[in-house]
């Protein structure tokens, strides 16, 4: 991790765990949860959710941390759930596909309602691609700072699939139908700054002041005052997000049904290839 944002004396953040793929710094009232495979873009594999899992889980249970930050290694944040590791999965339902549903329940809900509810601010800081999954662990934070270099994408459509991991309620409560819809059927890049003008997030910065923003507001999350925030995420969620159980459900339900799909094999089969798919609709 960068430490421009430290003074002189500053020791700065100190690793506290260190798993697989992820690694929790801390810093006085501060967690970093730093997602580490910078060599597939912070992609998601079954190992990465287990960890970041844990990580998740130990920062909520943590009464001394009092803010969290979530960030990327290397140059992205995260590039979505791994394709080429899941071309080979075995995991698989008894009709024989892709047993899509179980990694969902058990490990990306669970991360994504755990940060949405843990009763502490959490910062999403984005720099590079955050793409489908990616895209919705930054969006279910309650702040996201982005680099000017920073994009966000549903590329889920791009390989037969449907948004999850909360996607289909966390974009439209941020801008609206008209733009989820686009994002979730064209699958194209917005860039930081036009999503900063849809309200998709909430601050852009150039990328060689981005690890001093980051670290600055995660500093004045740690030092605010604990108690009216999780009083203030506990009212937001309660208008925002009181179906979101049942909408991670029907998530569930639908991309279980993609993953049976033709076109789900043909838009796997052709992002490993390197090729254009050729969807069928079937």
């Amino acid at each position: 991790m960068s430490d421009s944002a430290n003074g002189a004396d500053d020791p700065g953040p100190e690793l506290a765990q260190e798993y697989e793929t992820v690694n929790l710094w801390r810093q006085e009232g501060a967690a970093t949860i730093e997602l580490n495979r910078p060599q597939r873009l912070n992609a998601w594999n079954r190992q990465f959710g287990l960890d970041l899992l844990a990580a998740v889980q130990t920062v909520a249970e943590d009464d001394s941390v009092r803010a969290v930050v979530v960030r990327g290694a290397g140059r992205g944040f995260s590039s979505g759930a791994d394709l080429k590791d899941q071309a080979g999965a075995t995991d698989t339902t008894p009709g024989g596909h892709l047993d899509v549903r179980s990694v969902l329940d058990e490990v990306y809900h669970p991360i994504i309602t755990t940060i949405r509810r843990m009763p502490k601010p959490a910062l999403a800081a984005v720099r590079g691609p955050a793409v489908g999954i990616g895209c919705s662990l930054a969006l279910t934070c309650d702040l996201i700072v982005a680099a000017e270099s920073a994009y966000f994408m549903l590329g889920f459509v791009n390989i037969g699939l449907v948004p999850d991991g909360g996607s289909s309620v966390l974009v439209p409560t941020r801008v609206g139908m008209a733009r989820a819809t686009e994002m979730a059927l064209l699958g194209e890049r917005v860039p930081a700054a036009q999503a900063l003008q849809w309200g998709l997030i909430n601050r852009v910065v150039a990328d060689q002041d981005f690890d001093a923003e980051v670290g600055a507001l995660g500093a004045r999350l740690a030092a605010g005052p604990t108690r009216s925030y999780a009083g203030t995420k506990r009212q937001l969620n309660a208008w925002l997000y009181g179906r979101m159980d049942d909408q991670l459900e029907l998530e569930a339900n639908i991309q279980q049904e993609m993953a049976a799909s033709g076109d789900f094999l043909e838009g796997v089969t052709a992002f490993v290839e390197k090729r254009d798919a050729r969807f069928q609709g079937a």
